[in-house]
Formats: structure tokens, sequence, C-alpha cells
């Protein structure tokens, strides 16, 4: 007597841009099943309606070989690495990884922030390469509270830095595509304007076609001399040769950087500079966080295979 077929796997099946963190695939095995888009046979990729993003890009190429796809579920906050007008042409919906991501970039862009104007880092290697005693006292730095700030782009992460910054007494003002009606803070049609009026830029929007290279040298010099631009958006938000020039010719004050352009290259120039502050795209990320992902991945995957309105989506 033959022995009975194995018991069919009625997990739903999720195709992957990318190999999913293992702790990730540990906590949603029991749920769902996983395969790598690139190495998917014919069989997975005909089956396939769910294609779940790291931060590789997302090409329309990609998508065309995904017969049955109907979602692409992001991990990240933004999705400037997926092909939005492709999505939308195929009449695909996109998620993303909602406000999990937002309470620790907040308190990060606030960190960078009292990290320049009060020059931590330099002054932290001062001492350390025995400065202190041998001479004096490391130069006086400018004060975080009262400063004027200036946000761009007021969602999850952007309102949250209003709401820590405002504790320490700052003006704030902001500039988005449209005001928040709901917002205490001043709404600032025009970056330009907003640089002028301010003393600190911080980024906090989505990169797209309209903010690349927002930060420009007029933007910049409009900050000015004293002026210090914190960024934990993305690299293109800013045209990076110009912030080196700035830096380099004083014509802005500092930076805070926690992401660039050229990911994981960062513009040399700014190695040497005492004003500047820079991290490894680590703002987004602490266990806390990482656990808020994996709960909204996990409710939009819920959503999507019972037929429910997905959690987190992107308007397209």
């Amino acid at each position: 007597m033959r022995p009975p077929p194995p018991p069919s796997d009625e997990r739903p099946l999720v195709l992957l841009a990318q190999p999913l963190f293992p702790d990730f695939a540990a906590a949603l095995a029991s749920r769902f099943r996983f395969a790598l888009a690139a190495d998917a046979d014919a069989a997975d990729a005909a089956e396939g309606r769910v294609l779940l993003v790291g931060l590789k890009p997302v090409t329309d190429e990609h998508l065309a070989g995904l017969p049955a796809l109907e979602l692409v579920a992001g991990i990240s906050v933004g999705v400037d690495h997926v092909d939005l007008a492709a999505c939308r042409r195929r009449g695909l919906s996109v998620t993303n990884a909602g406000a999990a991501f937002a309470v620790d970039s907040a308190d990060y862009a606030v960190g960078l922030l009292i990290a320049v104007l009060r020059q931590v880092a330099a002054a932290d290697a001062y001492v350390r390469g025995g400065r202190w005693p041998a001479d004096g006292d490391y130069p006086l730095t400018t004060k975080v509270s009262g400063k004027r700030v200036g946000i761009v782009g007021l969602g999850n992460i952007g309102s949250r830095v209003a709401r820590r910054l405002a504790a320490f007494g700052c003006a704030v003002s902001y500039h988005s595509r449209s005001p928040k009606p709901s917002s205490p803070y001043t709404f600032v049609p025009t970056l330009l304007d907003l640089a002028v009026g301010s003393d600190v830029l911080v980024l906090s929007c989505a990169l797209t076609d309209e903010t690349k290279h927002m930060a420009n040298r007029e933007v910049m010099e409009a900050l000015g001399k004293d002026g210090v631009l914190i960024n934990v958006g993305r690299g293109g938000l800013v045209d990076e040769p110009e912030l080196v020039s700035c830096l380099r010719d004083g014509a802005l004050g500092g930076a805070g950087l926690d992401v660039y352009a050229n990911e994981p290259a960062v513009p040399p120039e700014l190695f040497g500079m005492d004003n500047v502050v820079l991290s490894d795209h680590r703002a987004v990320i602490t266990p806390e966080s990482m656990r808020g992902v994996l709960e909204v991945i996990t409710a939009n995957l819920d959503a999507f295979f019972s037929g429910r309105p997905l959690v987190s989506p992107v308007q397209l």
C-alpha cells in the first residue's frame, strides 16, 4: 500500500524581494510560507499575491514577473526604492511600516540636533585625546532651548520632533505639501522661507521626484552661517556636494546626518568637520521599533489575506 500523500501546506505564500531578517522569519513562519522572488519557480511566481520588500530597488521589471501580484508590502517608512508609478499602473496596493519607526526617529533627530549644537562628539574626542588638561576647556557652544526650528514634513516623525522640541521652548514651524489644520505649529508655504526663519532645519519627509535635492545651496545659505541642517529622512533630500561646500565655506553652521545619497558611501570631506555629526542610518532601528515593524507587517499580511482593509496603505 502506498503511503498517503503529505498534507498540503495551507499557509499563504509571501514572496520576498530580499532575504527576511532571521527574527522576522522565525516569528512569521507558522503563519506564512516564504520564497525569494528571484529564485521562485514557475508555480510560486504564479501563486504569489504579496511581495515583501526591504530597501533594495523594486522595478517594473520585477513586478512584471509576478502575474498574480496584488500587494507590495514594505518594511520601511520610505518607499522611494519602489516603482510606485508601476504599482499604480498595475493596480497594486502598497503598504509601509506606518508609525512603527516614528518615535525612535524623532528621538534620534532631537539627539542629532543637540549633538551638533553642543558639539558633543567633538568635545568627547577633545577629552579622550587628553587635550583638556593640556589646552584648557573646550570652546563654548550654543544652546538648544529657544531655537527656531523648521521641520520639513509634519507626518508621523515630524510631528513627534515638533512636540519634543516645543518642550525645549523652541519656536516650531513647518513646511509640507499642505497645511495641517489640527497642527498648533506655523505653516510656511515654501522651503526657502522656512529656512530664512529658522536656526535649525529638520528633514523628515519622503524622497520623491519633487523633494530630491530640496535642501540645495540656496536653502542652506538661507539657513545661514549659524544654521544647522538635520536629516533623518532620505539622503537624496540633500544636495551633498553643495552641503560639503556650504559647510567648508562657512555658509552653513553645522549638520547632523543619519542618511546619505549613496549609502554606505559618505562624502569623505565631512569626516574632519567638528560641526558635523554622522551616523549610519541608525535613527529608526531599536529592538522596540523592530518589534513594532513586525507587528505592522503581520497586521498588513493578515488583513490582506482575510480581505480586510490594510493597516498602513501608501497613497499612490
